[in-house]
């Protein structure tokens, strides 16, 4: 069995909570859910998040890695505009209020006891930005020759986190004072992950060089 690569698979982790934890519309879906339908539905919405988002970044570990064997030249441009990325995110995580409007998808609801699944799935799964994010990450930390072991670790990883997360927020901080603490203090988080982001996208810079 080879060993796991704990050193990008605890940096991929510590990017999944940074970006599971920010205030967003991932959250504001998980909260509706929880509030129109109670904790079984802010659950399974939490659930379906998280199958989402595990299918992206397993889908990206192991697309990455191949791009990363077959062809280093065209994964070396991946990195550059990986590292473009994150100072983008970091902007924008800096720039953003709580009180800007999220661009939230819309999804056709069918039974109640499926509603919060499918849009815990379809807020994850549908956007676009969550894809890029993965990429920006994940094309810093895979290197060539990692083992089977570590890219199913990392992405599910990424699953658990991110399901784990909001099941936390559906089951704990609804109807608390602790969901009102992490809304007052949204744009600490934002520019704290901001910070994160872009303290790692120079140290990446400085590995290429």
């Amino acid at each position: 069995m080879e060993p796991l690569a704990w050193e990008a698979i605890l940096t991929a982790g510590t990017f999944f909570i940074l970006g599971a934890t920010s205030p967003g519309p991932s959250l504001m879906v998980v909260l509706r859910n929880t509030l129109i339908g109670g904790r079984k539905q802010g659950v399974a919405c939490a659930l379906g998040h998280g199958l989402g988002f595990g299918l992206y970044a397993g889908s990206a570990v192991f697309g990455l890695i191949v791009l990363l064997e077959q062809a280093p030249d065209v994964f070396l441009g991946l990195q550059i505009v990986g590292v473009l990325l994150l100072v983008w995110y970091g902007w924008k995580m800096w720039h953003t209020t709580l009180d800007e409007p999220t661009d939230v998808i819309e999804v056709e609801t069918g039974k109640l006891q499926r509603q919060g699944f499918t849009e815990g799935f379809a807020i994850a799964f549908f956007n676009p930005k969550i894809a890029l994010f993965l990429v920006a990450v994940l094309a810093q930390v895979l290197e060539p020759g990692m083992g089977m072991n570590t890219k199913l670790a990392i992405g599910g990883l990424g699953m658990f986190i991110d399901a784990a997360w909001y099941v936390i927020v559906a089951v704990l901080l609804t109807g608390t004072r602790a969901l009102d603490v992490l809304r007052s203090h949204g744009e600490l988080v934002y520019r704290a992950t901001a910070v994160a982001l872009w303290v790692f996208a120079t140290s990446v810079t400085y590995s290429l060089l």
